[in-house]
């Protein structure tokens, strides 16, 4: 399986593998949802099984919770945990500052709650969602059930006096119905092709009545790890100012891969 693995997906495990590498015994950790971070619960759960490991997991999703269980990842609650001391996440995109946009997986409220509440947050990603000015990627929104089409139009009114280029709002859906968050909400999928002020906007909508959370992450992510499908890997470090660029090992025949088969 690991042979027939595309460059981004080869992309985003290198990022995984070097990022489980900041992991040290004893650590009290965020796992992420998505894509991304799948590998790095995979990675992880190498580390545990080869290296005799000690950590437990704080899933931000029952997605995650479930592999990380499958795979042998010790996890608990974040009221049990009480403070982290990292998390590590995917991200679809993220800019120059390090500002994130987050929800792809519609997991961004427990995203957001488990990374605020560590002393450190990794973001781990292909070099595709490295951007210099945030997005493309549609905006994901959390909404409370009741009310959603009222809580969308206000969403859709307060754009028109904000630094936007687009300002089409959607309902995600799954399949026939609207699709359902882990807390039972909805998403809204803000196209908005330009953000202009993410931090102004992340604090605007989150007045909106009905609005539970927005996928801007703003001043919470500490370090970008990028993985390159040629074995590159970049570590950006956003407290430092420093940038380094290393190689990691690709070997296909690794334990990380056996479930896949």
């Amino acid at each position: 399986m690991a042979a027939d693995l595309s460059p981004i997906d080869k992309a985003k495990f290198l990022a995984a593998k070097r990022a489980i590498d900041f992991v040290e015994g004893g650590m009290k950790l965020g796992l992420g949802t998505g894509s991304t971070a799948a590998w790095m619960v995979r990675c992880l759960a190498e580390r545990i099984r080869e290296e005799g490991l000690r950590v437990v997991g704080v899933p931000t999703s029952s997605r995650t919770a479930q592999l990380a269980t499958q795979l042998g990842v010790p996890i608990t609650t974040l009221d049990e945990a009480k403070w982290l001391d990292l998390t590590i996440d995917g991200a679809d995109e993220f800019d120059g500052n390090l500002n994130l946009i987050k929800g792809g997986g519609a997991a961004l409220l427990q995203e957001k709650i488990v990374a605020t509440a560590s002393d450190q947050m990794i973001v781990i990603a292909d070099a595709a969602k490295d951007v210099t000015q945030l997005g493309a990627f549609p905006l994901p929104v959390e909404v409370i059930p009741f009310g959603w089409q009222t809580t969308k139009a206000l969403v859709e009114e307060t754009l028109v006096s904000l630094d936007v280029l687009n300002r089409d709002v959607t309902l995600r859906m799954n399949g026939a119905a609207p699709l359902v968050t882990d807390e039972s909400n909805y998403i809204l999928d803000l196209h908005l092709k330009r953000i202009g002020n993410p931090r102004q906007l992340a604090l605007v909508l989150n007045q909106i009545p009905g609005v539970v959370e927005n996928g801007l992450f703003i001043d919470i992510c500490d370090i970008v790890v990028i993985g390159h499908a040629d074995g590159r890997v970049t570590v950006r470090d956003i407290n430092s100012g420093e940038t380094e660029e290393d190689r990691v090992e690709f070997v296909p025949t690794s334990n990380i891969f056996a479930d896949l088969d």
